[in-house]
C-alpha cells in the first residue's frame, strides 16, 4: 500500500481528506506527506542568499507550468524585471505564463519609496500599508483565478510599522485574507546564519501553519546550503536537515543517504 493511500486512510478516521499542494520543489514533497496544506501558509526563512527568491518563484512558476495552478508573485524587495531576468537561467519564462494569465507579478518594490511602478499590478504611490497590498493582491487572485500567493518578503512589509505588535497584526490579516481567499501562500523572512530564530521579528513562525528554514554555509570555495522542516501543521513532517541545491533546474532538496551514494 503507497504512503499516499495510508495519509488519505489516516485523514478519513478525522473525518476528511488533507488536500495537498505540490510544491514544485524537487525532493521537497515527499518530506511533507505529498505538499503543503491546502489553503494554508508557509513561511520561508533565511539568510542573504540562501535562496528564498528561487523558492517563491519555482512555486509559483511550477504550479502554472506543472500542475496548471495559476499563481501571484508579491514582491516588495526586487523588482520584477530583474526577476523575470534572473529566473531565465533556469529555463523559466515568467513573461510568457504572465501573457497567458497564469501567473502576475504585484510589483511593491518602488511604490514604498513613492515611485510609481511600470507593472500592471503595483501598490499606489500615494501610500504603502497591508490594506492597500490585500486590495491589489485580492483583486489579482480573482482576476486569473489563483491557487497560489506568495510575498517576498515580510521586513520589507515591516518596515513601515512602528513596533512588533503591529508587524503581528499585519502578517495575521495577510494569513487570514489570503487563507479566506483559498489560496495557499508562501512568505519569506530573514534571519542571520546562527540566530535562534525564525523570522526577522520573532511572530512570524507563530502566525503561520509551516516553516522552511533555509541555511547557507560558505567555507572557501566550498558551499553547503541545507533546508530544515521546522513545523508544519497537519503533517508528519521530516525533522532532519537535508542538503540543498540550486541547480540549473532550481531547487533540489535531497536526503543525506542520497548525498553520500552521489559522493
Amino acid at each position: 500500500m503507497s504512503k499516499t493511500i495510508i495519509n488519505q486512510k489516516l485523514d478519513c478516521i478525522t473525518g476528511e481528506i488533507m488536500k495537498r499542494i505540490k510544491t514544485g520543489i524537487n525532493g521537497l514533497d515527499e518530506l511533507i506527506e505529498g505538499g503543503f496544506p491546502a489553503g494554508r501558509s508557509t513561511l520561508i526563512s533565511g539568510g542573504c542568499g540562501t535562496g528564498k527568491t528561487i523558492f517563491c518563484m519555482q512555486y509559483i512558476y511550477q504550479g502554472a507550468k506543472k500542475y496548471n495552478e495559476p499563481g501571484v508573485y508579491v514582491t516588495l524587495d526586487e523588482r520584477p524585471d530583474l526577476i523575470r531576468e534572473d529566473v531565465l537561467r533556469f529555463g523559466w519564462d515568467i513573461k510568457k505564463l504572465e501573457d497567458q494569465e497564469k501567473i502576475q507579478i504585484v510589483d511593491g518594490s518602488i511604490a514604498k519609496l513613492g515611485l510609481p511602478s511600470e507593472e500592471e499590478y503595483a501598490l499606489p504611490v500615494t501610500g504603502y500599508d497591508v490594506d492597500k497590498l490585500l486590495l491589489e493582491v485580492m483583486r489579482v487572485i480573482k482576476r486569473i483565478g489563483a491557487a497560489r500567493v506568495t510575498i517576498d518578503s515580510i521586513p520589507a512589509l515591516g518596515f513601515n510599522f512602528e513596533n512588533e505588535n503591529d508587524v503581528r497584526k499585519a502578517i495575521l490579516k495577510l494569513s487570514y485574507m489570503l487563507m479566506r481567499s483559498g489560496v495557499t501562500s508562501v512568505m519569506t523572512s530573514e534571519i542571520r546564519e546562527g540566530e535562534n530564530r525564525f523570522g526577522k521579528y520573532s511572530v512570524e513562525e507563530y502566525v503561520v501553519d509551516g516553516v522552511l528554514v533555509l541555511h547557507y554555509m560558505g567555507v572557501g570555495t566550498q558551499s553547503n546550503r541545507t533546508m530544515h522542516i521546522r513545523k508544519m501543521r497537519a503533517t508528519k513532517h521530516s525533522e532532519d536537515l537535508h542538503p540543498m541545491q540550486i541547480t540549473e533546474k532550481g531547487i533540489k532538496i535531497s536526503n543525506i543517504e542520497e548525498e553520500y551514494s552521489e559522493a
